[in-house]
């Protein structure tokens, strides 16, 4: 028997146009986000690891936490986005989460200590997880239920395309910087970029992140017609406390998907291994920062019609599709050899589909089955739940990776990953058709 989707009747009607302003606001409020961030992701693996002398394992505890940090912080912020949203309380929100990651990337750039690096990268991630709920809300609320994926859609093919810019402008400074080194003069080492290149590299992207936090500025909330019982204008104590959180409000299907999206999170590690296992393949760095490019290239193509095909095709269809596509890439990279090295960039790129498939799509499924008061509340606690899982997920990657190989960390992705998409597809055919 078919779900009923408790919200499609909670909108405006499907009025086929242009995207609402707001959309289009926070889309390039991410794109530019992004341009900053990216010169920045790709990089960290190689300077914790090779700059830093930190092991696999360190490294994915580091990442695992940042996943963490930014999961924590978007429940809570999803919670009290919900709960001042009708005051304009989720655009604040996007003033501090845009603005804490300027600010950690300033630091990183005149960092005179390790220490002073991850503190960083630490308060770069507080402020990501403090606006990606409310952002996604204020999404939500701006347009009808059928058009979610392709509102959720182009917020991601904009996202991605400042990922594209900002990871190929950090491979054009790394050759610039550093130059391309002989391959058997830098086979095993990690990284052969000094710390000055990093620190320069890091400069320009704080300065590239002063964009996307004067667009938020420009974004206007949509009023809410019905508040909370409880809201702010009722109880403004006991609103802003944790004991009010009205999970009871949500129903058992959102908890359902809930339970199916985190547990394939378990399979999830960190991205950075996937670029460490690219230098261990004999890439030089700005080659690992170009095949991460790579795979932004594909992600921001396809994301924009893959988000719009989700609200014809089925949401679940999808992700089942993508999942599929996450199997085939890390049992390809687990078991390439450095004489099939060149199969790194078709893996990347297929690697692009995959997030195209599941990321913005996973997003609107939540969305569908969320009441409309509670929907920040709905974001945040799924992010919080990720969060918790891929830190597991990168811990064990690392520990793997240390003890036993690369080779045995990434195939263990792939078998968690068959397991989990195993036990969705049985759940997702036997409880829910879309």
């Amino acid at each position: 028997m078919q779900t009923e989707n408790p919200n499609a009747s909670d909108r405006r009607d499907d009025v086929r146009g242009p995207l609402p302003k707001e959309v289009w606001v926070l889309s390039f409020v991410s794109f530019f986000a992004d341009i900053s961030s990216e010169m920045m992701v790709p990089l960290l693996p190689l300077f914790l690891v090779g700059t830093l002398g930190a092991s696999q394992l360190q490294l994915g505890a580091m990442e695992g936490a940042a996943v963490l940090i930014v999961s924590l912080m978007s429940a809570y912020a999803g919670f009290r986005s919900d709960r001042t949203g009708a005051l304009g309380g989720r655009v604040r929100w996007l003033h501090w989460g845009y603005g804490l990651p300027l600010l950690g990337k300033s630091l990183i750039a005149v960092a005179t200590s390790p220490g002073w690096i991850l503190s960083g990268r630490m308060l770069d991630r507080f402020g990501k997880g403090l606006r990606g709920a409310p952002r996604d809300a204020l999404i939500v609320d701006s347009v009808p239920a059928s058009r979610l994926g392709e509102a959720f859609g182009l917020h991601r093919a904009l996202d991605t395309a400042g990922a594209l810019i900002g990871t190929t402008v950090a491979a054009f400074l790394l050759w610039w910087l550093v130059g391309t080194p002989e391959p058997d003069a830098t086979r095993g080492r990690v990284s052969d970029a000094p710390l000055w290149v990093f620190r320069v590299i890091f400069a320009v992207s704080a300065v590239l992140g002063l964009a996307s936090w004067g667009l938020t500025f420009l974004v206007r909330e949509r009023r809410l017609e019905t508040h909370l019982e409880g809201s702010p204008e009722q109880e403004p104590k006991e609103a802003y406390s944790w004991s009010v959180w009205q999970w009871k409000h949500l129903p058992g299907t959102y908890w359902m998907v809930v339970v199916m999206l985190v547990l394939f999170s378990l399979a999830n590690s960190s991205d950075a291994f996937l670029l460490l296992r690219i230098r261990e393949l004999g890439f030089s760095p700005w080659a690992v920062v170009l095949a991460y490019s790579l795979f932004n290239v594909t992600y921001a193509t396809v994301s924009y019609p893959i988000g719009a095909m989700s609200d014809r095709l089925g949401r679940w269809r999808m992700i089942s599709i993508g999942w599929g596509i996450y199997l085939l890439v890390y049992l390809g990279f687990a078991w390439l050899s450095e004489t099939q090295a060149w199969g790194v960039w078709p893996l990347m790129a297929v690697y692009g589909l995959y997030m195209a498939l599941t990321e913005g799509v996973g997003k609107a499924l939540i969305a569908d089955y969320a009441p409309k008061e509670y929907r920040g509340t709905a974001m945040g606690i799924y992010y919080g739940l990720t969060g918790v899982t891929t830190l597991i997920a990168s811990l064990l990657a690392g520990w793997l990776w240390q003890v036993y190989g690369s080779r045995y960390a990434l195939s263990a992705g792939f078998v968690f990953a068959a397991l989990a998409l195993g036990v969705l597809g049985w759940i997702a055919r036997g409880r829910i058709k879309t």
